[in-house]
């Protein structure tokens, strides 16, 4: 199950972005899917930051302002974002040239009240994201809370 090959990630004595790049890549290997990434979202700063990706490529936006593409969404209404065809959402930020569709799940404190970061996957299919996809996904943005709240692996601000 992915969620407990995340624990195991996360249990193992690995700095934050090697623990980031392994969850990248189950979240992808496991999902199927064409590309998955990790990233920072700083409220204060106005960034959102890229922490590790796994997949056909490194995104086009390594670094790019909160108010920007679909993850600005997520950010905003705190929840997961989910867009069957890209190329007929506005607000979409081409980060690989080939993507049909993409979720964007934010990673929120324990409250529930702020944002940490998100997990981004993305499909070159149309509608590649079903409601048991979103589900595992939510639950993997639960479990690597531990990324952001860690002191072991607190991200320098």
């Amino acid at each position: 199950m992915l969620i407990d090959r995340i624990g195991s990630v996360l249990a193992k004595d690995l700095d934050r972005a090697s623990k980031a790049h392994a969850i990248a890549e189950l979240i992808c290997t496991q999902g199927g899917y064409r590309w998955a990434g990790l990233y920072d979202v700083d409220i204060q700063r106005g960034v959102v930051s890229n922490i590790s990706w796994y997949g056909a490529g490194p995104p086009a936006y390594l670094t790019f302002p909160v108010t920007r593409g679909l993850t600005s969404r997520a950010i905003a209404e705190r929840k997961t974002i989910n867009v069957g065809d890209v190329t007929r959402d506005p607000d979409y930020l081409t980060a690989l040239g080939t993507t049909r569709s993409e979720i964007i799940i934010p990673v929120l404190d324990a409250t529930g009240d702020r944002v940490l970061g998100t997990i981004d996957a993305e499909s070159d299919r149309p509608h590649a994201f079903n409601v048991e996809a979103e589900v595992e996904l939510e639950k993997c943005a639960v479990a690597i809370r531990r990324l952001w709240s860690d002191p072991l692996t607190e991200p320098s601000r």
